[in-house]
């Protein structure tokens, strides 16, 4: 059997097969930037107070404002509470103008909003007050969605292929992204939430695999970086987006409805020949092989072609293998740890974006800007380093840039900002570089297991990174503390592992073994 770096090195590295490939990889990674950040333009916070329609009974013909200063009482800043009310009372008018009202309780009847106020996620469905944890409630599902869609996805991508779990992630997130926008009420919009974050998870998952499996060793880091940046920029133009539609349910549509435009893929985009060599389809694989090799305008000698057999019995990898094979344990449980820190930093950060003291619609546009050279200078790094280095050294210097925060004070925006700023390009780095190396340490016959796995344990740190931001109550250090000695930790442990640069993909476990690791 000829190795399959040989067939890739024939039709070329990165030739205009493989440039179109990554280019529709790309498009479908920048429509999931709207799934994972959108909903934070969805949920501002919206000036409001308790609906005391209540003494209009009493007298009809008041003001808003003489309403308001009857029935509502005033904080220590002299505005309006925004939870609070009086405690109706059976009074007339004038006994309540002449003596006021002192017994406050909840909201009882709903809440008034601005009238000015486009509709949002908050006002529709009155996410303030005791109901405002609801927000960041729908927030973690999402993730929980993403951790489904990792265990789902990446074991079913291995089954079934790559080709067909990205199209029903797409369809997924399209269909039940759109519908989104109809919900009846906030605990729909929750449960279809969920199915768009499973639906993206997969289409990470899928893409990676593409990425990884049709591009040759040189262009490898190339194909998955480039990948990442339309990510980016898909969150840069999402702040544009979001700064134009101010209408939730046109904003879920304006964000949603465009994966259908990549209905196209169905007839386009090709299965991994990698893939469909381990599960012994080999008339097929070599049917794509010679498409590619004929796009690239390069000749497959039929010889080569005709080596190109799977072995006579391919043993399908599962989960235990990554635990029960002593190399593959280290690889598997530092690299989930380190996806569980590179989610849990990166999204702790996110939910700091007010001390840049900008609105949010710059700030997200700063937050997607500063990942591009991020993730672009990973692709020069990777090549001069190597993997184990690049992916140690960023997740050092963003957990110190967290510790150093902790020691700044307040009054000093400007240098907390550009600590976080440090902080997150080199959170987002990190991340990029572990979908590379992560896809080059597991073998193909398991890759999209492993990966899954990995996968699933970033989106566990994704679920506890907002819980992590409510210590801050006892102690306003904690979460940053958190967030710094995490990727510390993470850094060291990534010295253990082998380096993979200029290396060619491992198929099966058992090369593994006999591997130079």
């Amino acid at each position: 059997m000829t190795d399959f770096g040989d067939i890739i090195n024939a039709i070329g590295d990165l030739g205009p097969f493989q440039k179109w490939l990554v280019l529709m990889l790309s498009l479908a990674n920048f429509l999931t930037a709207f799934p994972m950040f959108g909903q934070v333009f969805m949920v501002l916070d919206v000036p409001h107070h308790c609906k005391t329609s209540w003494i209009y009974a009493i007298s009809p013909n008041l003001t808003e404002e003489q309403q308001r200063n009857l029935t509502i009482p005033r904080n220590t800043q002299g505005s309006y509470e925004e939870c609070l009310m009086y405690t109706p009372v059976n009074w007339d008018i004038d006994s309540v103008v002449e003596y006021g009202l002192n017994v406050t309780k909840k909201c009882q009847e709903g809440w008034v909003y601005s009238s000015e106020q486009n509709p949002t996620l908050v006002t529709q469905f009155d996410l303030v007050c005791d109901r405002k944890e609801l927000n960041d409630i729908s927030q973690s599902i999402y993730m929980l969605g993403l951790l489904l869609g990792a265990v789902v996805f990446g074991s079913l991508s291995d089954r079934i292929g790559r080709r067909p779990i990205i199209l029903l992630s797409m369809l997924i997130m399209g269909a039940f992204g759109v519908g989104a926008a109809f919900v009846p009420n906030f605990y729909v919009y929750i449960i279809l939430r969920c199915l768009v974050g499973a639906a993206v998870s997969g289409i990470f998952i899928g893409i990676l695999a593409l990425g990884t499996e049709w591009v040759g060793v040189p262009y490898r880091t190339h194909a998955v970086i480039v990948t990442h940046c339309c990510f980016s920029i898909g969150q840069m133009v999402l702040a544009g987006l979001a700064y134009g539609v101010r209408n939730w349910r046109l904003l879920q549509i304006a964000g949603s409805a465009p994966v259908f435009c990549l209905f196209f893929y169905i007839w386009v985009l090709p299965e991994s020949a990698r893939w469909l060599m381990t599960k012994e389809k080999v008339k097929e694989a070599k049917k794509l092989l010679q498409k590619a090799a004929s796009v690239n305008r390069r000749t497959i000698s039929p010889e080569l072609l005709d080596q190109l057999t799977p072995e006579k019995k391919v043993k399908s990898g599962n989960i235990l293998d990554l635990f029960l094979k002593k190399r593959l344990r280290k690889v598997t449980l530092v690299m989930a740890y380190v996806w569980f820190v590179n989610s849990l930093v990166y999204y702790g950060l996110s939910l700091n974006v007010g001390s840049f003291g900008l609105d949010i619609y710059l700030t997200q546009l700063v937050f997607g800007a500063v990942e591009i050279p991020a993730r672009f200078g990973c692709i020069f790094l990777l090549q001069w380093f190597g993997r184990k280095k690049c992916q140690g050294c960023f997740l050092l210097l963003g957990g110190a840039m967290c510790l150093i925060i902790t020691g700044i004070p307040k009054d000093l925006p400007v240098v907390v900002t550009t600590l976080a700023v440090i902080g997150k390009f080199a959170i987002a780095a990190s991340f990029s570089i572990s979908y590379v190396y992560s896809a080059e340490l597991f073998p193909t016959i398991i890759r999209q297991t492993g990966v899954g796995l990995c996968s699933m344990s970033s989106r566990v740190g994704g679920i506890i990174s907002p819980l992590i931001g409510l210590l801050d109550k006892y102690d306003p250090a904690i979460p940053m503390a958190i967030f710094g000695s995490t990727p510390m930790i993470a850094g060291i442990l990534c010295f253990l592992l082998p380096e993979t640069r200029g290396k060619e993909l491992q198929d099966h476990t058992e090369e593994a073994k006999e591997s130079q690791w």
